[in-house]
This record gives structure tokens, C-alpha cells and sequence, in this order.
């Protein structure tokens, strides 16, 4: 008995291994290898980059100088390329700086037709070029650079919903206002009874202020006729035909600093029976932009940077008379 109570104390004291260890053991002998293991695993999907491709037909948008210059209109692009293939030419006008310097100046600012009347109506290939919606985006352009220079400007045809527009070809509507926002009769006696009695009107208000009515439009020729922005006053308004000279001048000097290789042959003329330039109190000077069928002159009207420079121009010119009065 004692000898088996000494063995079995020798076996609790030098300890045995558990049948946890043991099965551990077992478990880590039998533990398949790495390449055996990833036989099992799914295979891995390999990703190729793919790189898209343009639709067929649709180009890359191009800077760089030499390339036509592309114009969106509707969401279809027409290209203004001049006779010999080049890029038709924008004109240069210098950004005017915000100013004060025609506080005190009252403009009032007249584009030609509007309402049911569109004016002239050019072609430029499927398109309608109407006059009322180009001589407005010029005149409305003309007065937010007037405003910044602090005149007062009064609007005489206005256009609820369109604004300053850089399209190239301007949608044809008929929804107009006068100044008060009256509906402007299809009557062009009535039409431009209309604008000129509302200008004396609000001249009588600012009797003793620098005042002066600037009516723009765009004229209407033969196709093959290119000619000039030019000017008309009455024959017996003094202060009117300074104020033509003047507009003419800037923009003659405008032409021989910007584009000395284009001759400018834009004049000032009397037309002293235009009913507006007859009928006003306010000096007036009546503007034609160019002629509406000729594919040249639309150059002028078509780029909305050209009709932002037709407008800076203008401005100067008023500004010059004002500063030379």
C-alpha cells in the first residue's frame, strides 16, 4: 500500500498532459499547408481600367489659338469662321472700372422695335436673326456699364424675362414692356409716340440734369452690303451732333488702336425726320449697329463678346461727352 501511494504521488507531482493539449497538439500536426489551403479559397477577379472614349462625333473642347472658335446655340454648335478660313474676329474693348464719374447724368436708353414688332429679321443659315432681341442685349449691356459709372438710366423698352444673353443667335419673342410697363402697340406711329412721350415726360422731371436719349438698332441692306456702326442727330441740335461726334471719334480711335488693318468708314449723318430724333427733348443720337442680312456685319452681333465691346465703346463715347461738355 505504501509503495502505491508513493507512485501515485510521483505521478501527481511530475504532472501529466491534458487531453486539451493533447487535442491541440493533433490539431496543429494535421494542419494542412498554405497551398493546400488556397486551393479552397474562390479565385481572385482581376479589374482592367477602362478608359472611355468620346461618343462618335463629339470632339474635345480646343483652346488653343488657330482652332475655330465654336459657338453653342441650342445645344448645337455653328461655327463663325470668316471668308478665309479664319476665326471671326472679336473686337477688343477694355473693362471699365466701377466709378462715379457720371453721377448726376441721366440716360435714357431706347433699343429699336420690341413687342409684337421684331424689327429687321436676318438669316444665318436655319436660324432667324430678329433686330429687337440684338439691339436690346447691346442696350441693356450699355446701361449696366452706365450704372456702374453712377448715371441714372431709364430703360424704355424693357423684357421681364431676358436679360444680358451670351447666345449666339437670340430667341425671337414678343413679350416686350414699355418703360411703365405698358404693352407696346403693334402701330408704329403709336409705338414710338410711345417712348418719346415718356421720355419728355421723365425729362420735365429732371429738368437742369445732363440728359440724354441713346436709341440703338440694327439696319437692314442688301446682303452683299457691309458697312459701319454710324450715327444720326437732328440738323438742329448742336448738343446732338456733339454728342454723335463724339461716339463716332472713340470709336474711330478705338479702330486704329485695336484694328489698324481694318479701315473704319462708320459716319455721322442728319436725319432729322426720324420721329424719335424729331420728338425728343433730350438730345438723341440714333444708332445703326450694322447691317442684319450681311454675313460679315452678323459677326458683329453673333459673338456675345463682340456686342459686350459694341456696348464699352458706346459707354465711352457718352462718357467723353460728358467729360468734354
Amino acid at each position: 500500500m505504501r509503495i502505491r501511494f508513493l507512485f501515485l504521488l510521483y505521478l501527481l507531482t511530475c504532472g501529466l498532459p491534458t487531453p486539451v493539449t493533447m487535442g491541440a497538439e493533433r490539431h496543429t500536426a494535421h494542419k494542412p499547408s498554405n497551398a493546400r489551403r488556397d486551393k479552397h479559397r474562390p479565385a481572385t477577379k482581376k479589374t482592367t481600367k477602362v478608359t472611355k472614349r468620346p461618343a462618335k462625333g463629339v470632339r474635345p473642347k480646343q483652346d488653343r489659338k488657330g482652332k475655330r472658335q465654336k459657338i453653342v446655340v441650342r445645344r448645337r454648335v455653328i461655327k463663325i469662321v470668316s471668308k478665309n478660313g479664319r476665326t471671326a474676329s472679336r473686337i477688343p474693348a477694355k473693362r471699365l472700372t466701377r466709378s462715379r464719374s457720371l453721377r448726376g447724368t441721366v440716360y435714357y436708353l431706347a433699343s429699336g422695335h420690341g413687342g409684337p414688332d421684331p424689327g429687321a429679321i436676318g438669316r444665318y443659315g436655319r436660324f432667324r436673326l430678329a433686330e429687337d432681341e440684338y439691339a436690346y442685349d447691346v442696350t441693356i449691356r450699355l446701361s449696366q456699364l452706365l450704372k456702374q459709372q453712377g448715371a441714372t438710366v431709364y430703360m424704355m423698352v424693357r423684357d421681364p424675362n431676358d436679360g444680358i444673353r451670351n447666345d449666339a443667335v437670340l430667341k425671337l419673342d414678343n413679350d416686350e414692356v414699355s418703360y411703365s410697363g405698358q404693352r407696346i402697340p403693334l402701330n408704329q406711329l403709336a409705338r414710338l409716340n410711345q417712348t418719346t412721350s415718356a421720355v419728355n415726360r421723365l425729362y420735365a422731371k429732371h429738368k437742369g440734369a445732363y440728359q440724354r436719349l441713346v436709341t440703338i438698332h440694327v439696319d437692314s441692306r442688301s446682303r452683299g452690303e457691309m458697312i459701319d456702326v454710324f450715327f444720326y442727330h437732328h440738323e438742329n441740335s448742336a448738343v446732338g451732333k456733339r454728342l454723335a461726334n463724339r461716339i463716332h471719334k472713340r470709336f474711330l480711335a478705338n479702330y486704329r488702336r485695336y484694328r489698324p488693318s481694318r479701315p473704319y468708314v462708320g459716319n455721322v449723318s442728319t436725319r432729322s425726320e426720324l420721329y424719335v430724333v424729331r420728338k425728343s427733348l433730350a438730345p438723341t443720337v440714333f444708332i445703326e449697329l450694322g447691317n442684319i442680312q450681311n454675313r460679315q456685319d452678323q459677326k458683329r452681333f453673333l459673338l456675345a463678346s463682340n456686342r459686350q465691346a459694341l456696348a464699352s465703346w458706346l459707354a465711352e463715347g457718352l462718357m467723353d461727352d460728358y467729360r468734354d461738355q
